[in-house]
């Protein structure tokens, strides 16, 4: 398994990243711990979760994806093995994942209870990289459309960037972090996470995770200049658009047990030209006769901004064939034909 440099650190993680968020939810802990040995067995050394995980988001469920994480490195011994990154929530009404009842900001008093208990739900004394989930500040995101976006009005007990970064570095320095990274932000809000580490000699941010996909290829505009010319790599979520790439839901189709079905929570993909543009990306992978999951993957693996795919399963045929796209090149041929889709269905699901 290909492995790249996280930033500008000493680690380097490999291209492909198990994402595990269903555990807890639509996978349980069994599951999860036969997905990650199958992915550790397969080369994969870089996991991700979060303290709001599972998904959906909800009170019975927060916080056991990292239990579920943490019960499998301490039955298999393997800590050492794993590069492992969760999130601090930003900003959001949720009032269950603090002890006062608190929605959720980027406070010290916050940083400092997430990190303690993800610490405990994982039980490891370190995390290798710890991201702001979402910014702090009121911003416009998952799934706004950029024709209709709208600036947010600054919110009054708003916690400055500068402020959340002082408190992430304290566990920096304490050793309980190794590294801090961002997720579902701008490039104004990563420079000035920059900034701030260079102005007050604080810990630099090495990643951010965001979306990105064939039918979401938003991150190309001034985003991967910045995290070309400032070694913040992109740690792509949602390569596959939450299933929507697979074709599993084209003409209205709902399998069973897909997330979509489920939970109703695919309106970021059902945009008027979200369908099409699928649909024609599934017709281009049968037309080279490669699987259009692998053909998706791939193609966001192969971009020089990114450090590494995250991907999800529910099922291990799923996480088998996602693992084998790293075997797969987007040949110049093919990303011609990529691109005049792209041009066709300019980013119908940002």
């Amino acid at each position: 398994m290909e492995k790249r440099r996280l930033g500008r650190t000493d680690l380097h993680v490999t291209a492909i990243c198990l994402g595990t968020m269903t555990f807890g939810e639509q996978n349980t802990e069994a599951e999860g711990h036969a997905q990650m040995d199958y992915a550790l067995d397969r080369g994969i050394n870089f996991f991700d979760t979060a303290e709001m995980y599972a998904i959906p988001p909800k009170p019975e469920t927060q916080g056991r994806t990292e239990e579920i994480i943490g019960t499998w490195m301490q039955s298999r011994k393997n800590r050492d093995k794993i590069i492992l990154a969760s999130k601090i929530s930003g900003r959001n009404q949720f009032n269950w994942l603090r002890d006062d009842k608190s929605p959720t900001r980027v406070t010290k008093k916050q940083v400092d209870e997430a990190v303690f208990k993800s610490l405990k739900r994982l039980q490891t004394d370190y995390l290798d990289l710890y991201q702001i989930h979402y910014p702090e500040r009121p911003v416009t995101q998952f799934g706004a459309n950029p024709v209709i976006w709208r600036t947010p009005a600054k919110a009054e007990d708003e916690t400055s960037i500068e402020e959340g970064l002082f408190a992430l570095s304290e566990h920096v320095k304490a050793g309980r972090i190794r590294h801090l990274g961002l997720s579902n932000e701008t490039t104004w809000g990563t420079m000035r996470h920059l900034f701030a580490a260079e102005k007050h000699d604080l810990p630099r941010v090495v990643s951010i995770q965001n979306a990105y996909s064939l039918l979401n290829r938003t991150f190309e505009v001034n985003l991967a200049e910045m995290s070309l010319r400032e070694d913040v790599g992109l740690l792509a979520y949602s390569p596959l658009a939450q299933g929507y790439l697979t074709g599993k839901y084209l003409n209205g189709a709902r399998p069973a047990g897909a997330r979509t079905t489920l939970f109703n929570r695919g309106q970021r993909y059902e945009t008027p030209m979200g369908e099409p543009a699928a649909a024609a990306y599934v017709a281009l992978a049968a037309k080279y006769d490669i699987d259009p999951s692998q053909m998706a993957i791939a193609f966001v693996t192969s971009r020089e901004f990114v450090t590494s795919t995250i991907i999800g399963a529910t099922k291990m045929e799923q996480l088998k064939t996602d693992i084998d796209a790293i075997d797969l090149k987007i040949t110049t041929e093919l990303e011609a034909e990529i691109d005049k889709i792209h041009l066709q269905y300019t980013n119908p699901c940002p």
